[in-house]
């Protein structure tokens, strides 16, 4: 019998809580300010170099070169060779994206299964790495020298009779772009795919076997389901790595293939056009709409694999 009981039974009334005084407001808001200062140098350093350029980017993207309002920039950057670079950038990124998850997904799954401390785990887990963030001019040249029209690859497969570029295949463009980009999108997808596949409980294979379910009725059923959040987030944030990368495009095609920061390179710069640094403002801000909606849904899939995984 708790006390509660014996009370009411005797016909007494539970005492009331006591109030807690709240406390004065500038009480609280120096407790918040307190409790969040450590913040400040984080915050200053994101809005000094991303909040400020940010934000000149999305004016400049509406003001002509006298500062007047306008929408002219942002209907330009929508049209003619401008519109077109975003359907290329787009078809590129999803490309290499799709690539890189899948061959990445199957990678990661296979290093999973050897030894956790095995060399061939630790291999894998440092090369990716390293390749995750090798690009630019470096890959381009590594490219070029492997791949390229005199590349050592293809003097080779010409010694054996075949002739890549006789087939129409050439490095400096769509399809040598795609290439090199999926060289470091595979190793990315290792290093953000690999701690969904650890996050997988073994009770779940051991319960769906001891209950008659088949390896495929396993993975149908119980284990797709579950990655296929992080795996969709994982797709999202190799698409947006590509959507954004330039250096390696740059140094592959000179500016050939139309690539959304291939054209704000030469506009900004004023190697096409003199004078038109907003209209590369403007495609700025088309990269950073588009950009800001891959990762907002890469966001909310990561919240709801978190339930999961977490």
């Amino acid at each position: 019998m708790t006390v509660n009981s014996i009370t009411a039974e005797a016909g007494v009334a539970d005492p009331a809580p006591a109030a807690v005084p709240a406390r004065p407001l500038p009480k609280r808001v120096a407790a918040w300010v307190t409790g969040h200062i450590g913040l400040l140098p984080f915050l200053a350093y994101t809005g000094v170099f991303l909040g400020a350029p940010v934000f000149m980017v999305v004016l400049g993207a509406f003001q002509d070169n006298d500062g007047v309002f306008t929408t002219e920039n942002i209907t330009a950057a929508m049209s003619d060779q401008f519109g077109r670079s975003f359907v290329t950038s787009i078809e590129l990124s999803a490309l290499t994206a799709v690539l890189g998850a899948v061959f990445g997904a199957i990678l990661a799954q296979a290093v999973l299964g050897t030894k956790p401390d095995g060399l061939v785990r630790k291999v894998v887990s440092s090369a990716s790495g390293v390749l995750a963030n090798f690009g630019g001019v470096p890959l381009a040249f590594a490219f070029i020298a492997t791949l390229g029209s005199i590349g050592i690859v293809t003097k080779a497969l010409t010694a054996l009779g075949f002739d890549i570029y006789a087939g129409g295949f050439s490095l400096f463009a769509f399809t040598g772009i795609a290439i090199v980009y999926v060289y470091f999108q595979i190793p990315l997808m290792v290093i953000v795919f690999t701690p969904s596949l650890e996050g997988m409980r073994d009770q779940w294979r051991e319960a769906a076997e001891n209950l008659g379910a088949t390896k495929w009725q396993y993975w149908r059923h119980i284990a797709g389901p579950v990655l296929l959040p992080p795996f969709m987030a994982s797709l999202l944030l190799l698409f947006a790595n590509s959507f954004s990368a330039y250096a390696t495009a740059y140094a592959l095609t000179t500016g050939v293939v139309p690539l959304v920061p291939i054209q704000i390179g030469s506009l900004v710069s004023g190697n096409v056009v003199a004078d038109q640094q907003n209209l590369g403002k403007a495609l700025g801000l088309g990269m950073i709409v588009v950009v800001a909606i891959v990762m907002s849904i890469y966001n909310w899939m990561q919240r709801r694999t978190s339930r999961w995984l977490g």
